[in-house]
């Protein structure tokens, strides 16, 4: 297939996600040959440094020879079977090898297939608990404001995005939104390295006032991400944790962005020093390969579905490609590579090359603030720099900034008014420092145009 053949068959059949198709007329799709390390490679050949990861699930690079491998030895003995009633070896030994490295207390594991679909098994266990636990009562579930947590109804009812929810509204659950914290714009004229999240108190007042009808609080880590790489400090964590403990309200922990070495550690509620009842995992876990979640809990939780079928206390959740042999293989490589690698010993020079830059974004005029957790950063795009005032939406400065990007040869895909990075871990500082740098070049080239 040629080059115009395949756009010309990809404008007529296909709906691309999250992208208003109209623009295609201006720019059209970039059709992708192959991968090779951090680099996306065309059908002209062009490469282009991969800077989010292909939306975040990359953690090694594309192409990785032992990944690989690892698929290619799994295909040869079984791609998939039914996992009701039969069990194969990378589930058992990918389920154990995260309940050891996760955080304490978590020793359950419930497969499924994608990050949207392990918040609605969360958010179904922490309902059905209750429900078995005589405190029928707890039905609601909390989320902060501007929250992403994916696009299923479930998961988007839990979520804050109104670009994403607003339109769905009608069909969503009834749920409560508190106000989050916001440490770009603070209101109480903190700074994230030096407060004590004073901002908790929107979330603790409507916990614990409405505690009897609540079932669980659920929150990113660390890192709102669709937001706009909100980050916050690890303490807000702990007050969740312990307002959780004290309201009898699980915490349901949504790591599917920022799991797996994305802040610097493992798990983003290690910094906290905490443990979630619920940590749902997904993107990274298979470094980009094939889709594939989980959701740990804890023995207790586990406890009280387990019992005579007449009790029907069973969790009746299933897909059909829960447990999939060769995602589960790929998600042990990944952890091997990790431990054999040290992946998060070697981060470090390169988030201190991302600290470096800040100063320098941060001198640009339309740069309101440069801010990094592990190695995500965020470029924060504002009108005015002294009332933080952002552009208008309508006017897509980050689009603006993503199209010069492609020019120069890097992948950046803005969220409105921020530009952000979450490269694969493995990216070479060099090519870090590139990346950064097109970045730069980007949103000075941007200024002009309508």
């Amino acid at each position: 297939m040629t080059k115009g053949e395949l756009l010309r068959l990809d404008r007529r059949h296909v709906w691309h996600p999250c992208t208003q198709e109209k623009d295609h007329e201006l720019l059209p799709p970039i059709p992708i040959e192959r991968g090779d390390g951090v680099y996306l490679i065309d059908l002209d050949g062009r490469r282009y440094i991969d800077g989010v990861s292909s939306w975040w699930v990359n953690l090694f690079g594309h192409n990785h020879p032992r990944l690989n491998r690892a698929l290619q030895e799994q295909a040869g003995k079984i791609a998939h079977h039914i996992f009701a009633g039969f069990t194969h070896q990378p589930a058992v030994e990918l389920a154990s090898r995260l309940c050891a490295l996760a955080p304490e207390g978590l020793n359950r594991v419930f497969f499924a297939d994608n990050g949207s679909a392990a918040v609605e098994v969360a958010l179904k266990m922490s309902f059905q608990f209750w429900q078995q636990s005589g405190r029928a009562e707890k039905v609601r579930f909390v989320s902060i404001h501007e929250a992403y947590h994916g696009e299923t109804v479930g998961a988007l009812s839990v979520g804050g995005c109104d670009l994403y929810r607003e339109i769905y509204r009608p069909i969503l659950l009834d749920t409560f939104q508190a106000q989050g914290p916001d440490c770009f714009r603070c209101p109480y004229g903190k700074h994230r390295d030096h407060c004590e999240a004073e901002c908790f108190e929107h979330l603790e007042r409507l916990v614990t006032e409405r505690r009897h009808e609540i079932a669980a609080v659920i929150i990113e880590p660390l890192i709102q991400g669709a937001a706009g790489m909100r980050i916050y400090p690890p303490i807000y964590l702990r007050k969740l944790r312990a307002l959780c403990d004290a309201c009898q309200v699980h915490y349901i922990a949504d790591e599917i962005a920022v799991g797996f070495g994305r802040t610097g550690r493992m798990f983003a509620n290690q910094h906290a020093g905490v443990a979630p009842d619920f940590l749902c995992l997904s993107k990274g876990i298979t470094g980009g390969y094939m889709p594939l979640s989980v959701v740990l809990t804890r023995d207790d939780i586990y406890a009280a579905f387990y019992d005579d079928y007449a009790t029907l206390k069973a969790f009746l959740h299933s897909h059909s490609y829960t447990g999939n042999a060769l995602a589960c293989a790929l998600a042990v490589e990944v952890l091997n590579i990790f431990e054999q690698e040290n992946i998060l010993e070697f981060l470090k020079p390169k988030m201190a090359l991302l600290d470096a830059f800040a100063s320098k974004f941060e001198g640009l005029p339309e740069v309101g603030e440069f801010r990094r957790c592990g190695m995500v950063a965020a470029v924060e795009l504002v009108r005015d720099k002294r009332s933080r005032e952002p552009f208008p939406w309508q006017q897509r400065r980050g689009y603006r900034v993503y199209r010069k990007a492609l020019q120069d040869g890097a992948l950046l895909r803005p969220l409105g008014n921020v530009v952000y990075f979450m490269p694969p871990l493995t990216i070479d500082e060099a090519v870090l420092e590139e990346l950064l740098e097109i970045a730069y070049r980007a949103i000075e080239g941007s200024r002009g145009e309508g």
